[in-house]
């Protein structure tokens, strides 16, 4: 809070080439208000459907929020969004130019444990934050031929643990182990409806693990239905449906969206702060097969 002044002279003593703000926090709130008063251009990016999030905590309507983030976002040169049905969304909400930022995993680290036992009951797990957005209720009160494994902490840790004695709760894992605790799965449960990509689902496709899912945004532009996951309205079907899934059909998926290729594709939508030009010359729709090498970005 209040970090304007600091803000300032770090970006000021730092002289970037290029500012992207990646929140509608306070510290975007200060960026974006030192970009504004010196006259520079900036890009920003849309993670999170803060409207929808904050509509399900406090009695606001959307349409409250949504004008106080489009006013975030419009002053920008371009908004970076995760997937086409999101950036199709601020389109209809009157965004002024939605630009599509796709999402890369770590496939060294998210990868299929060989070793991996079978035969037994089939393991469905969820892991992210357990708190009132990600829906985690529609998954713990399926009734699954097998364990469902709940990994992950959140505000709504105990409630959910008391209320749901036959889930399994891990806590937080992060790292090596989160990746090793994901490579046991059967399933990935995703039973979120608020978010706008869901990075953790390619995890699990690196990991070899098919995806259940709502068909609703961030699903339905992760998951090939039928093939690296099952989309159904009823969470149950799409669970038992996506366990006939191919493995190796879900690791490659994943490998095709790298870091280098998320990275590659980001630098492309950067501006130059003081013309509002691209940064990297090229064409901006396939960035990850026209740019330079980054070293020259750089």
């Amino acid at each position: 809070l209040f970090a304007g002044r600091r803000l300032r002279r770090a970006l000021d003593q730092f002289a970037p080439h290029a500012i992207h703000i990646s929140t509608e926090g306070p510290l975007g709130l200060a960026a974006r208000r030192y970009c504004i008063r010196n006259g520079l251009a900036f890009t920003t990016s849309y993670h999170t459907q803060f409207p929808a999030y904050i509509a399900k905590r406090f009695p606001i309507p959307e349409s409250w929020s949504y004008r106080f983030v489009r006013w975030f976002h419009n002053r920008g040169t371009a908004t970076l969004v995760p997937t086409p049905a999101v950036r199709d969304e601020l389109l209809q909400r009157s965004f002024n130019n939605p630009v599509l930022w796709g999402r890369g995993v770590d496939t060294q680290l998210f990868k299929p444990n060989p070793n991996r036992e079978t035969g037994s009951a089939p393991i469905f797990m969820y892991v992210g934050r357990i708190a009132v957005e990600k829906n985690l209720e529609a998954f713990a009160s399926l009734s699954l031929p097998g364990r469902k494994v709940i990994v992950g902490d959140g505000p709504d840790f105990q409630s959910l643990k008391r209320r749901f004695p036959d889930c399994e709760f891990t806590g937080y894992r992060f790292g090596q182990v989160l990746a090793d605790t994901l490579a046991t799965a059967d399933v990935f449960v995703f039973p979120s409806k608020t978010d706008t990509f869901g990075l953790v689902m390619l995890e699990a496709m690196a990991c070899g693990v098919p995806v259940a899912a709502f068909p609703v945004p961030g699903p339905i532009d992760v998951v090939t239905d039928g093939v690296t996951g099952i989309l159904n309205e009823q969470l149950d079907i799409a669970c038992e449906k996506a366990l006939s899934l191919s493995r190796d059909d879900c690791r490659q998926y994943a490998l095709a969206h790298s870091w280098v290729r998320s990275t590659e594709q980001f630098a492309s939508h950067l501006v130059d702060k003081r013309t509002g030009e691209p940064l990297v010359k090229g064409n901006q729709d396939d960035a990850a097969h026209s740019l330079p090498p980054l070293a020259q970005v750089s």
